[in-house]
C-alpha cells in the first residue's frame, strides 16, 4: 500500500512505512518527514485540548457530550482512502490502472458514553471509515490522515492491537456466526495466554464473562448451547454483540446491525447499543436509516460522496434551520415524516438538484 508521508509519534521514518501495508498517520506537508527521510519523523501534535461545550473538529455537541481527559474517545481526522484497481469499463486485456479514491478528507470524532451515527447512502464511504478504524487495509490502498484514540495517535499497527479489545466491531451479517459451532462457544472465543495455565485462567474468565453477557441481555443460560439456526434474528443479533463485547472494548463500531428486522426488534438491538455507551463506552453506528439512528444517537455524522458534510447533535434535526449544510436540510426534507420532499428548498435559495452530484436523489437513498 502506498502512503503519502505518513509518520506519527514514536513512528519509523516515513521512507521505512513506505512498504509497510496499512499504516496510518499524517500526510505529507503536515509536520511528517519527507517520503526517502532517513532519520525519526517529527512526532504530530496531539489535537488541541477542549471543553464540553466548544465547537471544533468540524462538528457541534449534545448537551450531555463530555471530553474526559480533554480529548475525544476517538477522532479521525483528514482520512483520505483510494484504492488503485484497473479500469473496469476497459477491454480486459487493455485495461489500464487508475486511482479511485473512495473517502476524501473524512473528519469525524466519537466521544466516551456516546452513540454517533454515521449516515450515508450506498456507496457513500461509510464501511471503508469502520475498516480504516478497525486496521484493516487492503493491498492496493493508499492511505493518508490521522485516527487518534484516547488521545494517542496510531498507527496500523497499533489500531491492529486494538482489534478485538480497545475497538471491537458488530458486524452487518448474522452470516458472520459459525453454522457449525455453538453460539456459547463462539462468544467465548479462543482463550489466550503464554502458558497452559495462562490459557486456563482465560478460559475460566471468558466462561464467566459468557454466563455473565448472557444473563445481561437477556437470554437463557441453555441458548449457549443452541447453534446459529435456531436463534431468532434478535437473538442471533444479541450474540453478535455478546462476541464483541468479550474482551471489554471501549469503542463498538456496529455496521448497519439492523437489517432485516422488523421496527421493533431493531429498536431493540439499537437499544442495546445504547446500554453500552450510557455505561461509558462508545458507539459509531453506521447505517442509511437516518429516522431510526435519531431514536438514539446523540450525535449524527452525514456521509455524502466519501466526506463528511455536517457532524452535529441529534436534536439539530428537529429544526431544519439548525442544520448548516443544505444537502443535510435536503436530506431533512426528504424524510418521510417531513413530506419526502426530494429536492426541497434547503432554505439557501437553492433546490438541490437530483442526480449523483445533487442531494435530491442522495437524500432519498439515505432513508431507504
Amino acid at each position: 500500500m502506498k502512503q503519502d508521508g505518513i509518520a506519527g509519534a514514536r513512528q519509523p521514518a516515513v521512507g521505512a512505512l513506505a512498504a509497510v501495508p496499512g499504516s496510518v498517520g499524517r500526510g505529507a506537508g503536515e509536520g511528517a518527514a519527507a517520503p526517502g527521510a532517513s532519520g525519526p519523523a517529527a512526532p504530530a501534535p496531539a489535537p488541541s485540548a477542549h471543553g464540553d461545550g466548544e465547537f471544533h473538529h468540524h462538528h457541534t455537541h449534545a448537551a450531555d457530550t463530555r471530553h474526559p481527559g480533554r480529548h475525544h474517545l476517538l477522532t479521525v481526522q483528514n482520512l483520505t482512502v483510494a484504492f488503485d484497481m484497473y479500469d473496469a469499463d476497459a477491454p480486459f486485456f487493455r485495461a489500464l490502472r487508475r486511482r479511485q479514491e473512495v473517502v476524501r478528507d473524512l473528519t469525524v470524532s466519537v466521544h466516551t458514553g456516546e452513540i454517533l451515527a454515521v449516515v450515508g447512502a450506498s456507496g457513500a464511504g461509510k464501511t471503508v471509515l469502520a475498516d480504516c478504524i478497525m486496521g484493516r487495509f487492503a493491498s492496493n490502498e493508499e492511505v493518508s490522515g490521522e485516527i487518534w484514540f484516547d488521545g494517542e495517535l496510531m498507527d496500523a499497527s497499533g489500531l491492529e492491537r486494538l482489534r478485538g479489545r480497545g475497538i471491537s466491531l458488530v458486524p452487518q451479517s448474522v452470516t458472520h456466526l459459525d453454522p457449525l459451532m455453538r453460539v456459547g462457544a463462539q462468544v467465548r472465543g479462543a482463550a489466550r495466554g503464554e502458558t497452559r495455565s495462562a490459557r486456563a485462567a482465560d478460559a475460566r474468565r471468558r466462561a464467566e464473562r459468557q454466563r455473565a453477557l448472557f444473563a445481561d441481555y437477556g437470554l437463557a443460560p441453555e441458548v449457549a448451547d443452541l447453534y446459529p439456526h435456531q436463534l431468532s434474528g434478535g437473538m442471533a443479533r444479541r450474540i453478535l454483540l455478546m462476541c464483541a463485547l468479550m474482551d471489554e472494548p471501549r469503542l463498538l463500531l456496529a455496521d448497519e446491525p439492523t437489517p432485516g428486522l422488523d421496527l421493533d426488534l431493531a429498536v431493540r438491538a439499537l437499544g442495546d447499543l445504547r446500554r453500552f455507551a450510557d455505561t461509558g463506552g462508545g458507539v459509531l453506528l453506521i447505517t442509511h436509516d437516518i429516522e431510526l439512528a435519531l431514536r438514539v444517537a446523540d450525535r449524527v455524522a452525514i456521509v455524502r460522496a466519501g466526506t463528511v458534510v455536517e457532524e452535529t447533535a441529534r436534536e439539530s434535526f428537529e429544526d431544519p434551520s439548525l442544520l448548516r449544510d443544505p444537502y443535510t436540510r435536503a436530506l431533512w426534507h426528504a424524510m418521510p415524516k417531513h413530506g419526502f420532499q426530494v429536492g426541497a428548498p434547503t432554505g439557501d435559495g437553492d433546490r438541490p438538484a437530483c442526480g449523483p452530484q445533487g442531494a435530491g436523489e442522495d437524500a432519498a437513498g439515505a432513508n431507504r
